[in-house]
């Protein structure tokens, strides 16, 4: 297998479904399944929007990239990113260098109703506790209009639409087989 297909990384917009896809997707393939933002907040003690709270986004993003290195030295792996890994362009290389990237892509409409009631997203949690659904939907679509540029990079676009998850997972796993075949 060529090394650059050892890994699995999904990367995509908060609450796109990277992660509730990669636990089935792995599961798939035979592999570990590995989620960056829940390993970061086993290893800090602390949940995601704590660490943001407490510590702010730029000792975030560090220890993100710390962790991502970590984890990635774990072949056959399947690993959801969280929705601003890749917007660092050092990680965005780093993720198209070591393994196959997947861009799942899911409309601002979905990611909205999906985040209306969430306040585990230190992105957007003031919009929710505000009750302000306006202001939250045009956060979601401007900052996914700033990272589609970053996301769209991906080796592999993989946008589920109107599909059922069952569906999802064997169209997914069927796209990223071959790219997992070629090395073989």
């Amino acid at each position: 297998m060529n090394s650059k297909r050892k890994i699995i990384y999904l990367c995509g917009f908060m609450a796109s479904g990277k992660s509730t896809l990669g636990k089935v997707l792995a599961n798939v393939l035979g592999w570990s399944f590995y989620d960056l933002d829940l390993e970061i907040e086993n290893k800090e003690e602390k949940k995601i929007v704590e660490i943001f709270e407490k510590k702010g986004e730029e000792y975030f993003r560090k220890i993100e990239t710390r962790t991502l290195h970590e984890i990635s030295k774990k072949d056959f792996s399947v690993i959801s990113l969280g929705g601003g890994t890749v917007i660092d362009e050092a990680n965005l290389e780093f993720c198209l260098e070591r393994g196959l990237l997947v861009y799942v892509k899911v409309s601002p409409n979905k990611i909205f109703n999906r985040l209306k009631r969430k306040l585990d997203r230190p992105l957007v949690k003031r919009f929710v506790i505000e009750g302000n659904r306006k202001e939250l939907r045009k956060e979601i679509i401007k900052l996914l209009s700033e990272r589609e540029k970053y996301y769209m990079q991906a080796h592999v676009v993989f946008e589920p639409k109107n599909m059922s998850f069952g569906q999802s997972i064997d169209v997914l796993a069927n796209k990223i087989r071959g790219f997992i075949d070629e090395g073989n």
